[in-house]
């Protein structure tokens, strides 16, 4: 008997295909679009074209329509609030720079939509993400690097636990972008060539700055700009406003480059360096999630990505304690930042990932 599969559908090219292909391998297909904008911002969201507004269920019902499959609208309002925008908020009010995507994928589009499609008899839940979902020999699930390479979204999937991995189905994984546009094209669905999202979708003008003071009632207060030494060299707009690496929009006028190498919250200031003060040899990370193994029992050779754009660095990773991690990299790398996911692999697989703190 044919299993059901359930997949989220955001109304762009990947999910669509991704729904046409699990079709076309037998499966009873679900389309399921999840509600998670908020009352106060559907609109915009929808109007700046979002992974998950308005005009995403439209153009998801129509694919559905095409591949003739059920299609539902589920309402994850509470939970996108509460895993997502409630921890990008504090995050930003920590002195941190968080991924919010990789909060929405664990917490949202998996485990809430996991729970929710058990309940209408689904068995498996399936995305339009460019990885691939392994079993190893150790009975283990990971990812693996999609064949698309330049599209790979494993690093934003880092989080997931062994129940989820074990229950889902990336059928674009296999393919890359052009490909999948091609196999759009040839079955006339009408999002053959829309457009990637690029943003976080609950932001859609990318002014991080301007959406926590509007939405979450955080103010900009300003405070000192130092060097590494602890002197005083200007004043800045509030640490909101602000990420480790950051060159452009500090307003000094120094005579030459000079870039954020750190934010202290505690006591509302940001520390300037030169290029050599951003680069870092090793780093902690904790909330540490392992994938293709169950714990790190001796020290291991990976490569690690500290952030999305990241082509990864090779480094050698311990347990410091039992939930903190540790990275040695072979070079240093740049721009180190608290509250970004570090992801660690191995030979195109994910060995698992945590946050750098």
């Amino acid at each position: 008997m044919a299993k059901t599969v359930c997949i989220g559908m955001s109304g762009g090219v990947d999910s669509s295909v991704a729904a046409y292909l699990l079709k076309k391998q037998g499966y009873n297909v679900i389309g399921v679009t999840m509600q998670i904008w908020q009352d106060e911002d559907h609109v915009e969201i929808s109007e700046n074209g979002g992974c998950c507004g308005l005009s995403a269920v439209d153009d998801a019902r129509r694919v559905a329509n095409k591949l003739d499959i059920p299609y539902y609208v589920m309402n994850f309002k509470q939970e996108f609030k509460k895993h997502v925008i409630d921890y990008f908020i504090d995050e930003y009010k920590n002195g941190r720079t968080p991924n919010p995507c990789i909060a929405c994928n664990r917490y949202v589009k998996w485990e809430a939509l996991l729970h929710r499609c058990m309940g209408i008899g689904g068995d498996l839940i399936a995305t339009g993400h460019y990885a691939r979902v392994i079993q190893l020999p150790n009975g283990r699930y990971t990812l693996k690097v999609a064949k698309g390479v330049i599209k790979d979204q494993t690093y934003a999937l880092y989080n997931l636990t062994q129940e989820q991995l074990s229950k889902t189905l990336m059928p674009v994984g296999d393919y890359t972008k052009d490909e999948i546009r091609a196999i759009a094209e040839e079955i006339g669905l009408s999002v053959a060539n829309k457009p990637d999202s690029q943003d976080i979708c609950f932001v859609p003008d990318g002014d991080y700055a301007g959406y926590l003071e509007r939405e979450a009632g955080i103010q900009s207060v300003p405070g000192n700009f130092i060097d590494t030494n602890g002197n005083v060299l200007g004043r800045h707009k509030g640490i909101i406003h602000y990420t480790i690496g950051q060159r452009k929009g500090l307003g000094l006028a120094m005579g030459h480059p000079v870039f954020v190498a750190d934010i202290l919250p505690e006591t509302n200031e940001v520390v300037i360096g030169e290029n050599a003060d951003i680069f870092q040899d090793r780093l902690v990370a904790d909330r540490v999630n392992f994938m293709s193994v169950e714990k790190l029992e001796e020290p291991m050779s990976v490569t690690a990505k500290i952030r999305y754009s990241h082509k990864g660095a090779p480094c050698t990773i311990s347990m410091l304690d039992d939930k903190h991690v540790a990275a040695y990299f072979d070079e240093p790398v740049r721009a180190v930042t608290k509250g970004q996911a570090v992801v660690f692999y191995k030979d195109d697989y994910i060995v698992g990932g945590g946050v750098i703190c």
